[in-house]
C-alpha cells in the first residue's frame, strides 16, 4: 500500500538565514542559518505538484517562519498552487487583517503567481469565498481539477443537504483518476482538543468509499497526523500553518501512523501517474514524514 522514500532524499541547497521571534519567548533567534533542503519527491517531468497548509490565519511569526520554509523548497520543488484547510482568518476580517494574515505573509509566493485554494473553518466568515486569492469565486464548496485530479474543497463546518447533494452528484460523474478532498474539519484525529468529528464521519465518509475518494486533507487540529488508511482512503490532519498545540496528539493511537506536534509544519504532494508522494516539513525545515500510496481504485 506503501513505502518510505529512506533512499530517495535528495539534498537540493540550502535556505538563506532568517532571524525571527523565538515560538516559546519574545527574544530574537535565528531559526535556521544555512539548513539544509532535503526534499523526498521524485520531480518527475509532468507530475502534479502542489502544497498544503492549515489554520494559518494568524499572522504569527511561527506562520511567517513556515511561509519562508515553503519559499525555499518551492526553489527545489517548484509547486503551483496551495490548498488551505480552513481558519483562514483567526480574529477580526479587514481588510488590514488579509495583509497580516495572508497576503503580506505569502508575499513572495504570491508575486511567483502560486494560487491559494481555500476552505472555510469554524473560525472564517462565509466573506472570505468573495477574496479573490483565496479563489473560491463566491462559492462555500467547489471543485476544480488538475491534470488528472480533481480536487473537492467543502465546507465542514455547514454540511447541509444542499452540499452533500451537490457533493455526491459532482463525485458520482468524477472520472478523474484521483480525487482529493479537502476541508476543515477531520472525521479522523488523535488530538486531544478536538480529535476525530464522529458525526461529520457519519455523513461523509459513506460518500467517499462509494464514489472512490482516495485522499481526505483536513486540519482543525494544530498538530501533523497521517493516519492509517481507513476503509481504503488516505486521512492526513495538517492545521499547524500558523498555530501549534504542542504535545496534543494522544500516545500510542490506533487512529496513527506518524504524528507530529512540536513544531509548526507544511506539506509537499506529487502525483505521479498512479502514486501520490507526500512529504512533511516542519517550521525549521525538519522532514517530519515522507512516504508514497498508491491509487487504491486503480489497484482493483
Amino acid at each position: 500500500m506503501k513505502r518510505f522514500l529512506s533512499l530517495f532524499v535528495l539534498v537540493v541547497g540550502l535556505v538563506s538565514t532568517s532571524t525571527s521571534q523565538s515560538l516559546t519567548n519574545n527574544s530574537k533567534t535565528v531559526v535556521k542559518s544555512a539548513t539544509l533542503v532535503k526534499l523526498a519527491l521524485p520531480i518527475k517531468d509532468g507530475s502534479l505538484r502542489f502544497a498544503v497548509i492549515g489554520d494559518t490565519g494568524s499572522g504569527s511569526v511561527g506562520q511567517r517562519d513556515v511561509a519562508n520554509m515553503m519559499l525555499s523548497y518551492r526553489q527545489a520543488f517548484p509547486f503551483d498552487f496551495v490548498l488551505m484547510m480552513g481558519d483562514n482568518m483567526y480574529g477580526s476580517e479587514t481588510p488590514k487583517d488579509f495583509e497580516k494574515k495572508f497576503s503580506d505573509v505569502y508575499k513572495p509566493l504570491l508575486d511567483a503567481k502560486v494560487k491559494f485554494y481555500a476552505a472555510l473553518g469554524n473560525h472564517d466568515l462565509p466573506l472570505q469565498t468573495n477574496y479573490e486569492r483565496f479563489n473560491m469565486n463566491g462559492k462555500e464548496y467547489y471543485r476544480f481539477k488538475k491534470g488528472n485530479v480533481a480536487f473537492y474543497a467543502l465546507n465542514s463546518t455547514y454540511m447541509d443537504k444542499k452540499q452533500i447533494k451537490w457533493m455526491e452528484d459532482e463525485l458520482a460523474s468524477d472520472t478523474s483518476e484521483w480525487k482529493i478532498c479537502f476541508f476543515h474539519h477531520p472525521p479522523y484525529s488523535s488530538a486531544k482538543k478536538h480529535g476525530s468529528d464522529k458525526q461529520l464521519r457519519e455523513i461523509v465518509e459513506p460518500i467517499f468509499v462509494k464514489y472512490g475518494v482516495n485522499v481526505v486533507l483536513t486540519g482543525h487540529d494544530h498538530v501533523y497526523e497521517r493516519i492509517k488508511p481507513q476503509k481504503g482512503i488516505y486521512y492526513f490532519v495538517s492545521g499547524a500553518g500558523g498555530q501549534l498545540r504542542s504535545g496534543d496528539v494522544k500516545k500510542d493511537s490506533p487512529l496513527t501512523d506518524k504524528a507530529f506536534d512540536r513544531d509548526m509544519h507544511f506539506m509537499l504532494f506529487e502525483v505521479v501517474g498512479d502514486q501520490l508522494y507526500f512529504q512533511a516539513i516542519s517550521r525549521t525545515g525538519e522532514t517530519i514524514d515522507a512516504g508514497v500510496f498508491a491509487n487504491q481504485r486503480r489497484k482493483k
